[in-house]
C-alpha cells in the first residue's frame, strides 16, 4: 500500500498538472482563437477532460487520483478515506492547484502573481456549479461501485460535457476554484464569486454522496441475494441446479443420495464429496449448493462476490432456502476446488 507521503505527492502533482493544463490551454486558446470565444471554450476543453484521463490513470492507483477536496470529503463522508489522510489531501490538492497556475503563468511569460476580473456570479451559475459538482460525484460513484477500470475515463468525458452544458463551464472543484481566482486568464474568476462557487460545490457533492449510498449498495453476500457470474447458459444451468437443491434437499437430505447422509458417489468411488460435507450433522438439510455445483464441476460459478467472474453480475435468489442452507451459502469452503 502506498505511503502517506507518496500519496501526499500524487495528489500535489496530479493537481498541479490539472491546473497547469486548464489554464495553460485556456491561455493558448485565448491567443489563437481569434477572439471566437466559442472556439476559445472548445480549445480550453479537450485539453482538460484529456488530461484528467491520464492523471487518474497514473496516479490513481497510488492516492486514488482526487484532484479534487469535493470528491476527498465525499470518500471521507462514506467512510472509506481516514479523516486524517482526508485533510492531507485537501492541502495537498490547494497546493497543488496554486503551483499549477503559477507554472502556467510562467510559461507563458505572464506575471505569476494576479488576481482574476472575470465576474462568474449569479443563482444560474451557483446552480450549475451544484449540477456540475453533482453529476461528477455520481459519475465516479457509479463507476466505482460497478466498472472501476472507467473512472478515468468517464470523469474525463463528463468534464468535457458539462463545460457546454452548464452555465458556470463546470469548475466542480474546491481547489480548482479557489486556483483559478488567482488567474487573470481565460479561465479565471474574480475572488468575489468563489465562496459561493465553492458552497454549491459542497452542497452538489453532498447530495451526491447520499444518493449514491442507496443506488449502489456494497456488493455483499445476503440471504436473499448471491452474486454469480452472469454469463447466460451459466446462469441457467445454476438456477437448475438451485432448483433442484431447494426441492429435494429438505425432503431427502442429499442431492445425490435420495437415502439421506453426508456423502455423495462419486466417478472414483463413495468418498465423500467434500471435506466440509464430512462435519455436518446428516439429520439436516446438509447439502449446499456449493457442494452440488463441486460435484459436477461447476464449483467456479458459484465464487464469494469478492472473487465474482469480471462479467456483468446478477442476483439470483436464495430465498426459498431453509437456515441451515442458507448458512451454509454465506460460508462456502475454502478449500480449492478439485473437479
Amino acid at each position: 500500500m502506498p505511503s502517506t507521503a507518496q500519496r501526499a505527492v500524487s495528489e500535489i502533482i496530479g493537481t498541479a498538472f490539472l491546473l497547469a493544463a486548464l489554464i495553460g490551454s485556456g491561455i493558448m486558446a485565448q491567443r489563437l482563437a481569434g477572439g471566437n470565444a466559442a472556439l476559445a471554450l472548445l480549445c480550453n476543453t479537450l485539453p482538460t477532460g484529456a488530461i484528467l484521463v491520464v492523471l487518474i490513470l497514473i496516479f490513481g492507483p497510488v492516492s486514488g487520483g482526487h484532484f479534487n477536496p469535493a470528491v476527498t470529503l465525499a470518500f471521507a463522508l462514506r467512510g472509506e478515506l481516514p479523516r486524517p489522510m482526508a485533510f492531507v489531501y485537501i492541502a495537498c490538492q490547494l497546493l497543488g492547484a496554486l503551483l499549477g497556475v503559477w507554472s502556467a503563468h510562467v510559461m507563458f511569460e505572464l506575471p505569476v502573481w494576479q488576481f482574476s476580473t472575470t465576474v462568474r456570479t449569479g443563482p444560474g451559475q451557483w446552480f450549475a456549479e451544484a449540477v456540475a459538482t453533482f453529476g461528477l460525484l455520481l459519475t465516479i460513484f457509479g463507476c466505482v461501485a460497478r466498472a472501476p477500470g472507467a473512472v478515468a475515463y468517464a470523469v474525463g468525458l463528463y468534464i468535457t460535457a458539462a463545460y457546454w452544458f452548464t452555465a458556470s463551464t463546470s469548475f466542480a472543484n474546491p481547489a480548482v476554484t479557489f486556483a483559478r481566482a488567482l488567474s487573470d486568464t481565460f479561465a479565471g474568476i474574480a475572488p468575489a464569486g468563489v465562496v459561493a462557487f465553492i458552497i454549491a460545490q459542497l452542497i452538489g457533492a453532498a447530495l451526491a454522496t447520499m444518493l449514491a449510498r442507496w443506488l449502489w449498495k456494497p456488493l455483499t453476500p445476503r440471504l436473499d441475494g448471491m452474486i454469480v457470474g452472469a454469463m447466460p447458459a451459466l446462469r441457467i444451468f445454476l438456477a437448475a441446479l438451485i432448483a433442484i437443491s431447494v426441492a429435494i434437499v429438505p425432503a431427502t437430505g442429499s442431492v445425490f443420495a435420495p437415502t439421506g447422509g453426508a456423502e455423495m458417489a462419486m466417478a472414483d468411488g463413495d468418498a465423500p464429496c467434500c471435506p466440509c460435507c464430512q462435519t455436518q450433522d446428516s439429520s439436516k438439510s446438509e447439502v449446499s449448493v456449493w457442494c452440488a455445483a463441486k460435484c459436477i464441476g461447476v464449483y467456479a460459478a458459484v465464487l464469494p462476490p469478492a472473487l465474482s467472474l469480471p462479467q456483468p453480475l446478477a442476483v439470483v435468489p436464495f430465498s426459498l432456502l431453509d437456515d441451515d442452507l442458507r448458512g451454509h451459502v454465506r460460508s462456502p469452503p475454502t478449500h480449492p476446488p478439485t473437479v
